[in-house]
């Protein structure tokens, strides 16, 4: 009996690095059948555990995405392009549904935003053309304004060169 659960064990772990997709569905029908003794216990914990970084992860992805063309809306208001405004429509609704599936996760965009913005920052200094002392230090944005469908930022007054 301990021989053949090793021998199982040990093939569900393989199977695990050899064929993930059939690993996941055996997993989840062993789950749904409550079959304790097939269930590859330290990987499901392991993948369960993964499954919420990756909320959170793609929470960040989206941010930084909405933030990145909030700014090129903002500070490139003459080459506003339409697939800026479906793409801070599109993310902005990604985002809301994640937290909407993922209640716990509603104050994490808000807990991330200087973050994220900060890597906003750069990349749009980068795309624009223009120096990153272009565009704010912090976030100009509040949390509320990046996720309401009705904001669209104004063009802000024009910033002069940091002191040398």
């Amino acid at each position: 009996m301990v021989l053949n659960q090793f021998l199982q064990n040990r093939r569900r772990k393989s199977l695990y690095d050899m064929d993930f997709h059939r690993w996941t569905e055996e997993q989840a029908s062993a789950l749904r059948e409550q079959r304790s003794a097939d269930i590859d216990w330290d990987n499901v914990a392991e993948e369960i555990g993964s499954l919420g970084k990756s909320e959170k992860r793609s929470i960040e992805s989206h941010l930084n995405v909405v933030l990145l063309h909030l700014l090129k809306w903002a500070y490139q208001g003459d080459q506003r392009k339409p697939g800026w405004r479906s793409s801070i429509a599109e993310h902005r609704q990604r985002l809301l549904k994640l937290v909407d599936e993922s209640p716990s996760l509603r104050g994490y965009p808000e807990l991330v935003l200087a973050e994220e913005y900060r890597l906003a920052r750069v990349k749009a200094a980068d795309e624009t053309g223009l120096p990153e002392h272009a565009f704010p230090e912090s976030c100009p944005f509040s949390i509320a304004q990046v996720l309401n469908s009705e904001f669209w930022p104004t063009e802000p007054k024009p910033r002069s060169a940091p002191p040398a």
